[in-house]
């Protein structure tokens, strides 16, 4: 790495020259940078707006999970089943799902290597469970911080190998060459923000040959979120230069607290806490989901089924499925405007019409799991306390006491299962320009659980190899990048100036931009998708995000970061809503995580009314057999393409010829 310096528009730049720049700091990017490294590409660094924030450090659930192929037991695996087991969600590339599941051992036992405590009995098998659409025990965890643990480990062999890491980076911008199919990255811009009150508003430039991007997921599109506070994404400036994307439609929504944003999955709800709702001060306490159910044994069973089947499916809404709590749980804050609170420290009550709760009353299955767990206890803390003491502890960290208070809760985003288009090699529509880990939309419509923590380790090894093995290019020469970046350069700059040049009072504040997303995206966007509602809501985004570009207002230099995270955002909603209004145009179904409303349909329980009437998406459907693909154009609009779903291959495997294809260089290659 050297650095030189940039003149553009009388002002001197730095610039960071290097091979390859990786852009994110989770457990996906982190494992980019390390297994360059490990290839000889040592001219890496990594960019990140806080080194130990976003998803991968902040998040978890009650036993975070790993999806990997079966390596324990007698029950019989292969990756050609995981990876009809991946693609059987919709709307996933065969080809994809087929590298997931073959790279998964690999990456597994690779982070075993780096520390992750994975367990492992006394012969050395790594025992699985099941997790939600899973059809075998792939699932491990190694607690409720697995993804902490292994951005930890990541980053103890980032520091050990000696990686450059420009913290306090937030990269706005892409720097890109050439036009049409020729057309590939070339660098960042980005902001220095120890450096924003300087002449030069703390702008660098990186002039880099390949570009890893790792920045997670929309975070911070949602008024109700998991996504951990420091996460917001970045997929505006990928939309901006021009990458496509695919399944934005897909998103995964859940329960989760909401003072403390953690999913209460698992044994959370397999204690088989108490629902209840209060008004906005917490009186006229009411235990809701009495309503809902014939009696408490299917009430409180379906309560427990929440533990594995964590994630909103509308298959799972209909006669007194699981996902029926969910939608209980938004039509009560959403629609009511109420609270809704899990409480642990005492059993649910029948409320006259039905018996009070007791363990006995559960279905089979649900009895035997806390029968042989020990929890036949007579309070859900109790029984919370004998399954899985640390996820006490984990709120008690937080200041959540649950054995002296309620937790408040709401359905959630989680999770996109789409993102970015990659190659077999994670490429994008750009040449050189790379999405990994969420960023990358490889999932489909439904997912495993844990299957996300797979996929970017996977997807980051292998977007590595592929640079080292195919994209030796080097950057941009020093006048050649300046030209290339010139405009980029121009137009972030006079728009951090316009921003800090407005008075306070005028213009759109940051906060007021992201806050009317947010109601935006939670109020059309989230589990319930009415087609009319999308269509209004989708040319209201896009006249936001044409104000955030002529009237965002930066209070000082040190604000400039949030206001690009406004602008950012503002990008991707409107793109994300015209993406779900095709969707729905196309005749679109109820499916993933989310109903679309159907006067043709049928209503999930009759206190729900025909306004939530709804039809689950059939296999046949036009939009069940394609993908639809998106990007941003030079205009400003959104084109739409829908695409076959490409098929699971099925490679003959002979060893002589993938041995001769192997040593002379045949496996990684360029996709036609």
């Amino acid at each position: 790495m050297r650095p030189e310096r940039a003149r553009i528009g009388g002002r001197a730049y730095p610039v960071r020259v290097l091979d390859t720049l990786v852009v994110g700091s989770g457990a996906a990017g982190l494992n980019a940078a390390v297994r360059l490294h490990e290839l000889g590409r040592t001219d890496v660094a990594v960019a990140t707006e806080r080194f130990g924030a976003g998803a991968s450090a902040e998040s978890g659930s009650d036993k975070q999970t790993y999806y990997k192929l079966s390596l324990a037991g007698a029950v019989a695996d292969s990756a050609a089943d995981m990876a009809r087991d991946l693609a059987a969600g919709g709307s996933m590339h065969g080809d994809i799902a087929l590298a997931e599941a073959q790279g998964s051992p690999e990456a597994f036992f690779r982070l075993v290597a780096l520390g992750v405590p994975f367990p492992h009995d006394r012969y050395g098998a790594y025992v699985g469970y099941k997790t939600d659409h899973d059809p075998r025990q792939r699932a491990t965890s190694a607690g409720p911080l697995t993804s902490k643990l292994m951005f930890e480990a990541l980053a103890a062999e980032v520091r050990r190998r000696g990686i450059r890491v420009f913290d306090r980076h937030k990269v706005v911008a892409l720097v890109t060459t050439g036009t049409g199919r020729a057309r590939r990255v070339a660098g960042a811009l980005a902001l220095d923000l120890a450096a924003t009150g300087g002449r030069s508003r703390g702008f660098v430039l990186f002039a880099a040959a390949n570009v890893v991007v790792a920045t997670g997921g929309p975070g911070g599109m949602y008024g109700h979120s998991v996504y951990p506070e420091s996460q917001a994404g970045s997929h505006g400036l990928l939309f901006e230069a021009g990458a496509v994307a695919h399944n934005l439609t897909e998103s995964q929504f859940g329960l989760a607290s909401t003072k403390f944003r953690w999913n209460v999955s698992g044994t959370y709800q397999q204690a088989v806490p108490r629902y209840i709702s209060t008004d906005v001060r917490g009186g006229d306490e009411r235990e809701f989901l009495n309503d809902y159910f014939p009696d408490m044994g299917a009430l409180a069973t379906a309560v427990f089924l929440k533990g594995y089947q964590w994630p909103f499916d509308p298959r799972k809404a209909f006669d007194g499925g699981s996902s029926l709590v969910d939608l209980a749980v938004h039509r009560e804050t959403v629609v009511e405007g109420r609270r809704v609170f899990l409480d642990y420290r005492r059993e649910a009550g029948g409320g006259g019409r039905l018996a009070p709760f007791a363990p006995g009353l559960l279905g089979r299955e649900a009895y035997a799991y806390l029968e042989r767990s020990g929890a036949l206890m007579a309070t859900p803390i109790a029984r919370l306390a004998r399954m899985n003491p640390p996820a006490i502890d984990l709120y008690k960290s937080h200041g959540i006491d649950l054995g002296r208070e309620p937790l408040e809760i709401a359905v959630s985003a989680q999770h996109n299962n789409g993102g970015f288009r990659g190659s077999l090699w994670w490429e994008s529509s750009l040449r050189g320009l790379f999405t990994v880990g969420e960023a990358c939309g490889t999932h489909g419509v439904t997912r495993p659980g844990g299957s996300a923590l797979n996929a970017g380790q996977v997807g980051s090894a292998r977007a590595a190899l592929f640079i080292a093995r195919r994209r030796a290019g080097r950057p941009l020469s020093g006048r050649a990048f300046a030209r290339a970046a010139a405009p980029v350069v121009a137009g972030k700059a006079a728009w951090a100036e316009a921003a800090l040049g407005r008075p306070k009072g005028a213009g759109l504040a940051p906060e007021a931009c992201v806050a009317e997303i947010r109601r935006r995206m939670s109020a059309c966007a989230a589990v319930v998708r009415d087609p009319a509602e999308v269509r209004r809501e989708a040319a209201k985004a896009r006249a936001l995000w044409l104000r955030a570009r002529r009237e965002t207002r930066a209070a000082s230099p040190r604000d400039l970061p949030k206001a690009y995270e406004a602008l950012d955002l503002a990008l991707t909603h409107y793109v994300y809503l015209e993406a779900i209004a095709e969707y729905l145009a196309r005749g679109g179904k109820s499916r993933g995580s989310y109903i679309v409303p159907d006067p043709g349909g049928r209503p999930p329980h009759p206190l729900l009314g025909e306004r939530w009437a709804f039809t689950l998406a059939a296999g046949d459907d036009f939009t069940e057999t394609r993908i639809l693909e998106v990007r941003l154009d030079g205009r400003g609009r959104v084109e739409r393409r829908w695409v076959p779903v490409r098929p699971v291959p099925a490679p003959d495997g002979w060893f002589e010829t993938v041995w001769e294809d192997y040593r002379d260089g045949r496996i990684v290659v360029e996709e036609e």
